[in-house]
C-alpha cells in the first residue's frame, strides 16, 4: 500500500484487512472490489440482490462498493457508487482515521477514487482537467493505470466532481 496523502492510502486486495488480518490503529477502508461486497453481504451470484445495499454497503468503518472493473463508463454511477465513497472518506478523515482505498490489483478503481478525492475534496491535485490531475497523481502513485470505463466516467463527470468538492 502507498500513502498518497497524509492518512490516505491506496492498495490492492492482499492489503485489505478483511483478507489479510487487521490493520493496527484507527483505520477505515473503502473496498472498491465486488468480492468484498459479495463476501460481506453473503450472496453467491455475480449480481448483487436488489435492495438498499445492492451498490454500497457499510459495516462500521468499512464501505463496500459493488464496483466492477468494466469498460462501460455508465456502470460507474456517480451518485450510487462514487459520491458515497468520497463522502465516507470525508467522514473518516473527520474522525482522524487513516483511510485505505483498495481494489483487486490497486491499478484502476482504488487509485481513481483517491485521485478524485485528492483533486476535488482536498485541492491536493490540479482540478483544471483530469489530465493535469493524473499527471501529478502519477508522481504520487506510479502504478495508476485506469481502465477505460472508470477513466471515461471521470472524464465525462470531471466538472461535476470538482463542483461537488467546492461545496463539501
Amino acid at each position: 500500500m502507498i500513502e498518497v496523502y497524509p492518512g490516505i492510502f491506496v492498495g490492492r486486495v492482499g492489503e485489505c484487512p478483511l483478507h489479510s488480518g487487521s490493520l493496527a490503529g484507527n483505520w477505515a477502508v473503502v473496498h472498491a472490489y465486488p468480492v468484498c461486497h459479495r463476501d460481506t453481504l453473503g450472496y453467491t451470484t455475480l449480481l448483487a440482490p436488489d435492495g438498499p445495499e445492492q451498490q454500497v454497503a457499510r459495516r462500521e468503518q468499512h464501505l463496500l462498493l459493488n464496483m466492477r472493473d468494466t469498460d462501460n463508463p455508465g456502470l460507474y454511477r456517480k451518485e450510487a457508487l462514487i459520491d458515497p465513497a468520497l463522502a465516507f472518506i470525508d467522514e473518516m478523515r473527520a474522525q482522524e482515521a487513516n483511510v485505505l482505498i483498495h481494489c483487486e490489483q490497486g491499478l484502476s478503481r482504488s487509485p481513481s477514487l483517491a485521485l478524485l478525492y485528492l483533486a476535488t475534496r482536498l485541492g491536493a491535485l490540479p482540478s483544471a482537467s483530469l489530465a493535469a490531475a493524473e499527471a501529478q497523481f502519477r508522481t504520487l502513485y506510479p502504478r495508476y493505470s485506469p481502465g477505460y470505463g472508470i477513466w471515461a466516467h471521470m472524464q465525462q463527470h470531471w466538472q461535476a466532481y470538482c463542483a461537488d468538492g467546492k461545496r463539501a
